[in-house]
């Protein structure tokens, strides 16, 4: 029995949440201050969340939940596809650069 996958669609690029996250307050005319001030949330954590360079934890989901009236799992879970796509690109470079 295989357990491979066969046509699968890996796409090479990854979207971080923080993309989606400047998009919904761009759509909402709050700037990061403002959504700062609203979740409690350094402004400092908010930019680095918008440029993937933290991630989005469950307690600031929930606070996005509270602002954005979008359940925190929605949030977490952009999280997890971001970071498991990162993981699924890597594993494949390493597996291309094995094989060249």
């Amino acid at each position: 029995m295989s357990n491979t996958i066969e046509n699968q669609y890996l796409p090479n690029y990854v979207v971080p949440p923080g993309e989606i996250l400047e998009e919904e307050l761009e759509s909402r005319g709050m700037s990061q201050v403002e959504l700062s001030e609203r979740t409690g949330l350094a402004k400092k954590t908010i930019n680095e969340i918008i440029k993937a360079k933290a991630s989005i934890t469950p307690e600031s989901a929930l606070k996005f939940e509270r602002v954005f009236r979008q359940p925190a799992e929605y949030w977490l879970n952009l999280e997890h596809l971001y970071r498991e796509a990162l993981a699924r690109n890597a594993e494949y470079v390493h597996l291309e650069s094995e094989v060249a």
